[in-house]
């Protein structure tokens, strides 16, 4: 998969772009949680950490359809 992320396949998955960005810096905060995890276990176990940016990483997971997330919509009144 290419690192390149274009502006119309974001566009494709949510209303605005920045929508986009707050739904990838969600998903990029959990790689990063998660890497830093693999990090402290790296004393006791062999761990093999992805070397890619977490904000790749996540608009990749977005645009593939592995991040997913639902909009809290308002119900008009």
């Amino acid at each position: 998969m290419s690192d390149t992320i274009s502006f119309q396949e974001l566009d494709k998955l949510t209303r605005n772009r920045y929508e986009a960005v707050l739904v990838a810096a969600q998903r990029a905060r959990k790689i990063n949680s998660f890497r830093l995890a693999q990090l402290e276990r790296m004393t006791e176990e062999s761990v093999n950490i992805d070397g890619r940016k977490v904000t790749t990483i996540a608009l990749q997971d977005l645009v593939s359809g592995k991040a997913k997330f639902r909009r809290a919509d308002k119900e008009e009144e």
